[in-house]
């Protein structure tokens, strides 16, 4: 079975190094462990009572994962990263302390659930900047929080934002500050404190390194850094964290050598995704090894073979086929044997899609 190996102490050595980072900065931040999948031996190796400590809560964008994260540690403050359904709201109100929304409807579902289990259930409304996914529009920001904080049983504790996430819309001063002027105008016409201003994901590090974010903002949701090591704004390593966090290993379950190019008719049938083969000779042959990992368990543009000699071939529902040119070392000798595995680099995406696949191995080590 093909395995995903995950360095567990190295992100746990991220989450400490970036828990130290906020403090120093005023910050407060919420680890997101979306990769995850809910993956409950993931959630107890990392999540440690010395790991959390520092962290102001947890959060997920699924349901199961929270209810998961509960079960590990019914102590942990959690958060819920994305707008909930209205039919959820008993749920949501369940496993989540903290929501993010958008949806005066469902904030009226919340707050009655919330009376119902006798809880007071806080939120963050999020704000549109410009990323055109999920946010009050600006101008009806100040109306829409004169509705909700008289509801009895929801405590209104930030505003938010979400860029980077869908167009990549690039966070910037200027459109954190707008989130700063809310937090004002709220203030002075209400004689409310909002207690947060949530200024975004992995994607504002940069920012808040070169100390060009606004003072008020003091809360960030950060999932890629501290398993990646990395922001996605330039998907450079942030500051001294891991990168070496995860590797994908597949097995070699066949290796022969074939021709380049198909032979008979080409149909619509297939299923998988092929690379390029119409500039090659119709008899040149190479050796082509089988991998026991297919599109129902990774994408294929998810990973990249740490062997650069290795190249993609296909790939179909639970087999990918790579050439391995001439299958010789340097020295003349064997390269690869059936058996043997060949080691991918993962990004985001893949070790999401691996670990929520139940044919792929999971090792831990630490």
């Amino acid at each position: 079975m093909a395995e995903l190996i995950i360095e567990t102490e190295k992100i746990r050595e991220n989450i400490r190094t970036l828990s130290d980072y906020f403090q120093q900065k005023g910050i407060d931040w919420s680890l997101i462990t979306k990769v995850f999948s809910g993956d409950k031996e993931f959630l107890k190796q990392i999540l440690t009572d010395e790991v959390i400590s520092k962290i102001n809560s947890v959060g997920d964008s699924r349901l199961i994962s929270l209810k998961n994260l509960k079960a590990v540690n019914p102590a942990m403050r959690t958060i819920y990263i994305k707008p909930p359904a209205a039919i959820y709201a008993e749920e949501v109100v369940q496993y989540a302390d903290i929501s993010l929304n958008s949806s005066y409807s469902t904030i009226q579902a919340l707050n009655e659930a919330a009376g119902r289990a006798g809880k007071i259930h806080q939120i963050i409304i999020m704000v549109e900047l410009g990323e055109l996914r999920e946010g009050v529009n600006r101008y009806d920001v100040i109306s829409f929080y004169k509705k909700v904080f008289n509801l009895p049983h929801i405590e209104v504790i930030g505003l938010g934002s979400n860029l980077g996430c869908m167009y990549g819309i690039e966070p910037t001063y200027d459109k954190l500050l707008q989130l700063s002027l809310y937090k004002k105008l709220i203030s002075d016409k209400f004689h409310k404190k909002l207690k947060y201003i949530s200024g975004g994901t992995s994607i504002t590090l940069p920012l808040v390194e070169q100390g060009n974010i606004p003072s008020d903002i003091n809360h960030f949701r950060v999932g890629e850094a501290p398993f990646f090591g990395v922001s996605p704004l330039y998907n450079k390593p942030f500051r001294n964290l891991h990168t070496d966090t995860f590797a994908f290993e597949a097995n070699i379950i066949e290796l022969e050598e074939k021709k380049i190019v198909p032979e008979g008719v080409l149909s619509d049938a297939n299923i998988g995704h092929t690379a390029d083969f119409e500039d090659y000779d119709a008899s040149e042959t190479t050796v082509k090894a089988i991998l026991d990992v297919g599109m129902l368990d990774v994408d294929k543009d998810d990973i990249e073979p740490l062997d650069k000699e290795v190249r993609f071939v296909g790939i179909t529902s639970d087999m990918m086929v790579v050439d391995i040119g001439k299958n010789r070392t340097a020295k003349g000798d064997k390269k690869y044997r059936v058996g043997d595995r060949i080691r991918f680099k993962t990004n985001y995406m893949a070790v999401a899609r691996l670990l929520n696949s139940q044919f792929i191995n999971k090792r831990f080590l630490v």
